[in-house]
């Protein structure tokens, strides 16, 4: 098996877009999607894999996951709100990563709230938790490593992998059942919410 510290840096799950890497100017599509390129393009699995194309930002708008585009230009909110995008949906349907963005984009749009400290907490926990995924995997390195040692074969090193492979997809399934849940019960508050308003207009 090839050398999981190797592995993991290979993943380069520190890249994300940060505060700093937006131009203090709005972008036009082209200049957003050569962003996300650079920032993301060593964590591609295949060369040919698409970070971010004009047909996927044009998507997410006639979706609704982005507050209106004026001018063809995108603002840095825009682009905050695209990392998390394109955070969400490998995990989510763009329908869910919709409702979840659903009130942010609202109240970006109307000015209520201030997206840069959100933003900065973000990527803050989005680096504590790269941390502690490397910790984790190296226990579930340990749990497949054990599981192999019950079973009567010399050569267990395939084995291992794909105890490995299984742990890793196990893992993943699990968390992705949560956040669909989570993206439910959002769903009930949202509605538990409008129909109060509903009630108090009446």
């Amino acid at each position: 098996m090839e050398n999981l510290k190797t592995v993991l840096e290979s993943l380069h799950l520190e890249n994300i877009v940060r505060k700093e890497d937006i131009p203090a100017i709005d972008l036009y599509m082209d200049q957003v999607t050569q962003l996300f390129e650079k920032k993301y393009a060593s964590s591609k699995r295949h060369d040919t894999d698409k970070i971010l194309t004009k047909t996927m930002i044009n998507n997410y708008a006639k979706g609704k996951l982005l507050f209106p585009i004026q001018n063809k230009k995108y603002t840095k909110e825009h682009i905050m709100l695209i990392q998390f995008i394109y955070h969400l949906k490998g995990a989510l349907s763009i329908n869910d990563v919709g409702a979840v963005l659903s009130d942010l984009n609202q109240y970006v749009e109307q000015e209520e709230i201030e997206l840069d400290p959100i933003y900065q907490q973000y990527t803050e926990l989005m680096d504590k938790q790269v941390d502690q995924f490397t910790t984790d995997f190296q226990t579930l390195v340990d749990q497949s490593g054990q599981a192999v040692t019950e079973m009567p074969y010399e050569n267990v090193e395939h084995i291992h992998q794909l105890f490995l492979i299984m742990s890793a997809a196990h893992y993943s399934n699990m968390y992705r059942k949560l956040a669909e849940r989570l993206v439910d019960q959002l769903f009930k508050d949202m509605n538990n919410v409008s129909s109060t308003d509903q009630k108090e207009k009446s």
